[in-house]
């Protein structure tokens, strides 16, 4: 071993040292111009990144395996292994080499993570990059969602259902948490999230209160209204731990936390935001609300309305003043446009802000920040030209920092580069020595020709030239018949055959300038950007609320311009229980149904006093499921402040909304597809208010005939006999329970309207009182293409079923029915036959068949088809 370590180089040791304090992570170690990796990460950075790995004698006892890739290059190589799942801390040289003897000074300057990543390639514009922290106390659990790219931070705390609905609606990059609670965190929110956990200590009360007032600088949490939210401030106090502990200690951007209280939103469980596709579709490609409603102009704007869609408002005030914006917009054209056109020119302020302190912006960024504050200015105008309280209200939050803006425009050139380093960038006339320097380095040989001319006019010396060489640099070069006549300060430094060659101060120092002239001007531009960058800081908070205020405004438009372009309307949310409807549509089923079909559009009505529980029976595939979705959106829609797809919608006040729709097997996790049924059912049976509207489709048909019509029966009446009296539309193919509206005053059957023609069936897809008598199943078979014998044979079964099923007594009618007539065969027999005798009549040439041969053929094809 000693052997071992004295044969290591000290580069080598130095890569262990710092290897050994990152031992999860892949370590990129900048030698030189290349970013290398060694050992176990060489072979791990070679299969990701489908780089070279070759093997070398790094100066220890033993192969090591090695690859590398140029230091530029780094953008596009990280965000390769980061979404291949590794964690990855970038090691980088800390000194010149050229100042340093021995080895150079090296160190992680940032470990980058799924959820701390601030690199444009890992993220999504119009999507937040969340890292969370999930904080496990007994039956309660405290959280917080921090995106470092945009300094928004979250915190939560609740039962183990609203964790579950908070991570499914943040969907964060990467979660942390306790380290012995691993099994648990499985348990409950399974293993689709990235995790990392950390130790116990972490998650302690008292260093959660030092941890959190020390980064915000106050002496209390209170003015952020988290004080009380004790578990909630252990995860937001673990999320900053984590990124000091991934090298990111430039926080400055992260000024304030939110609490989410779950009494301010209109509750939906995790179930319910799968079920209605709002965010993600069951189906590949397929669509969903966010991607029917998102027409927003901004990377905030499209960040802030998922935000919307998952978390809809509870309090009719706030809703009622978004409707009242919508309207203005939608009333008010120009100023809409001209909201829009502004806002699309701010590009993302709050990604570009975080920078800021990252200290990753670069002149480009900054220019446009600048750019972006100028069409602040415009907004702020233009909302208050507007007699809307909120858009005024919206008006007075919004700050154009006319200082800085102006700063940044005076210094940065119209058209800077993306790097830095290349300089060139500050304005002129912004540094005195900067814009001489330029004159030096752009200039240079008109000053050098005017001192030749300068010199040979004082001394007489015609054929007097200045040169250069690598070796003595600017030099005179006088002939050797002009020798005399060389004045006695120059000094002589080279003696030619014909010519003798001499400096002078002057020449010098004006070498000295041309030489550093480069180097100088590069590190007053990066002094003049960092002073501007570090001026920065103290407009972050202005520019972030800015950015939000503009996030706000586009969703805004965004909603007036779908409520013009799709003919939604302006819903009326009231305190009352009753929910009306006039010709509803689906709204993301009506953007994509056929060129030349229009949707079927659906009055519906719910109350608690007459029509509490509507049960719907109808065709199999004749839009059942489309009429409970489009109610939970409609009513989810209005909760978001956004017009909906109806002519006329009165919405009551609703605090939950739940859905059990379609079938949705967990079997991976080893359940079946009843028991996610039951799971999700239960979920709603057991929290169910007197403001929530209920939506339950198929329930009870993953078990027997019996189970089903049972549970589904029993569901149905403890809904109308709870004192909730929740408001439900409940969809079924089980038409037994079209008996509950003789047995219960508030339920009603409804059926989804279809017509026969001849032997076919016609869905009307319109909604009408009274239940439906059959399923139509053996139809929809039929259009489904199933063979005409299998179809045939289920009419008949179905007959005799419907003939013999007198006394209710189903087993005995099933015992009856008679076997079919002749065996189904899977295959056809007779399709094969006239395939064979098309074969045979195919191979006879009728101009040489004799008559008996034509007998004898034709005996035997009749035989063929006996």
């Amino acid at each position: 071993m000693s052997k071992q370590k004295t044969a290591e180089t000290p580069l080598m040791q130095q890569h262990k040292a710092i290897k050994a304090r990152y031992p999860d992570a892949v370590l990129l170690f900048r030698v030189g111009d290349f970013y290398e990796t060694f050992g176990q990460d060489a072979v791990i950075a070679s299969q990701v990144l489908g780089i070279t790995l070759t093997k070398r004698n790094n100066g220890s006892a033993s192969e090591n395996e090695l690859a590398g890739f140029p230091h530029h290059a780094l953008d596009t190589y990280l965000h390769k292994l980061v979404k291949a799942g590794y964690r990855v801390a970038i090691c980088d040289q800390l000194e010149d080499p050229k100042t340093v003897k021995g080895i150079v000074k090296r160190g992680v300057t940032e470990m980058v993570t799924p959820g701390t990543t601030t690199n444009d390639k890992l993220l999504e514009h119009g999507t937040n990059n969340f890292l969370a922290a999930v904080h496990f106390a007994n039956e309660q659990y405290g959280l917080a969602f921090l995106d470092i790219s945009t300094g928004e931070f979250f915190t939560a705390q609740g039962d183990r259902e609203y964790a579950e609905k908070l991570l499914t609606g943040f969907k964060p990059a990467e979660v942390v948490y306790q380290r012995h609670h691993q099994k648990r965190f499985k348990e409950e929110f399974g293993a689709k999230f990235y995790t990392y956990t950390l130790d116990e200590w972490i998650f302690s009360e008292q260093y959660a209160q030092e941890s959190l007032l020390k980064h915000f600088d106050t002496h209390s949490l209170k003015g952020f209204g988290i004080d009380s939210f004790h578990l909630g401030l252990v995860a937001a106090s673990a999320v900053l731990h984590y990124l000091k502990d991934t090298e990111h200690p430039n926080l400055q951007h992260i000024t304030s936390i939110q609490r989410i209280e779950q009494h301010d939103y209109l509750w939906m469980d995790r179930f319910t935001i799968r079920n209605l596709e709002l965010l993600h579709s069951t189906t590949e490609n397929g669509n969903t609300l966010l991607k029917i409603l998102d027409n927003t102009v901004t990377p905030m704007g499209a960040r802030l309305l998922k935000r919307w869609i998952v978390f809809p408002l509870k309090d009719i005030n706030k809703i009622n003043e978004r409707l009242d914006v919508v309207e203005h917009f939608v009333l008010n054209t120009d100023l809409r446009n001209k909201l829009m056109h502004a806002a699309r020119q701010c590009g993302d302020m709050e990604r570009l802000v975080a920078k800021i302190p990252l200290k990753k912006i670069n002149p480009r960024e900054l220019l446009q920040l600048a750019r972006a504050l100028r069409q602040i200015e415009v907004i702020k105008q233009l909302c208050n030209t507007s007699d809307n309280a909120y858009l005024k209200r919206l008006a007075d939050a919004l700050n154009p920092c006319f200082y800085i803006a102006d700063k940044i425009t005076s210094h940065i050139i119209d058209n800077p580069p993306a790097l830095a380093s290349k300089g060139g960038f500050i304005n002129a006339s912004v540094h005195a020595e900067l814009d001489e320097l330029r004159n030096i380095a752009h200039n240079g040989k008109e000053y050098l020709l005017q001192m030749q001319q300068r010199e040979s006019e004082a001394t007489g010396i015609s054929s007097l030239k200045i040169g250069f060489n690598n070796v003595f640099g600017y030099y005179l070069e006088v002939t050797n018949v002009h020798k005399n006549k060389v004045p006695a300060q120059w000094m002589r430094k080279q003696t030619l055959a014909n010519a003798e060659r001499y400096i002078t101060p002057e020449l010098k120092d004006y070498e000295e300038k041309i030489v550093t002239a480069e180097e100088k001007m590069q590190a007053i531009e990066m002094q003049l950007f960092d002073s501007l960058v570090n001026e920065l800081h103290d407009f972050i908070s202005n520019i972030q609320t800015n950015a939000q205020v503009v996030a706000t405004l586009d969703c805004l438009c965004c909603f007036a311009n779908n409520a013009l372009q799709y003919n939604y309307k302006k819903p009326q949310l009231h305190d009352g229980n009753e929910l009306i409807i006039k010709e509803g549509r689906h709204p993301v089923i009506e953007r994509t149904i056929p060129a030349g079909e229009t949707y079927i559009s659906n009055d519906l009505e719910l109350n608690k006093s007459e029509q509490q529980i509507i049960i719907l029976t109808g065709p199999n595939m004749s839009g059942k499921s489309a009429l409970l979705r489009q109610t939970a959106l409609i009513t989810l829609m209005a909760h978001m402040g956004s017009f909906v797809p109806a002519s006329e919608a009165h919405v009551s006040l609703t605090d939950k909304i739940f859905t059990r729709v379609g079938a949705s097997d967990n079997l991976s996790a080893g359940e079946s597809t009843f028991m996610v049924e039951m799971n999700e059912t239960a979920s709603i049976i057991n929290n169910v208010s007197d403001r929530c509207l209920i939506l339950l489709d198929e329930i009870g048909r993953g078990t027997s005939t019996y189970d089903g019509i049972s549970i589904a029966w029993s569901i149905a009446e403890h809904l109308h006999n709870s004192p909730f009296q929740p408001k439900t539309f409940f969809a079924t193919h089980y038409h037994e329970l079209n008996e509950l509206e003789e047995k219960l005053s508030r339920v009603k059957n409804y059926h989804v309207t279809n017509k026969e023609v001849g032997n076919k069936i016609i869905f009307l897809r319109k909604l009408a009182p009274g239940g439906s008598t059959h399923s139509f199943g053996i139809h929809v078979a039929r259009m489904a293409g199933m063979p005409p014998e299998l179809v045939d044979r289920a009419k008949d079964v179905l007959k005799q079923l419907e003939t013999k099923h007198v006394d209710g007594n189903t087993k005995q009618a099933i015992k009856e029915i008679s076997a079919p007539k002749m065996q189904l065969s899977i295959f056809d027999a007779h399709s094969q036959t006239f395939d064979d005798i098309r074969k045979m009549l195919d191979g006879i040439d009728i101009n040489r068949l004799t008559p008996v041969e034509a007998l004898l053929k034709l005996n035997e094809i009749k035989g063929m088809v006996k």
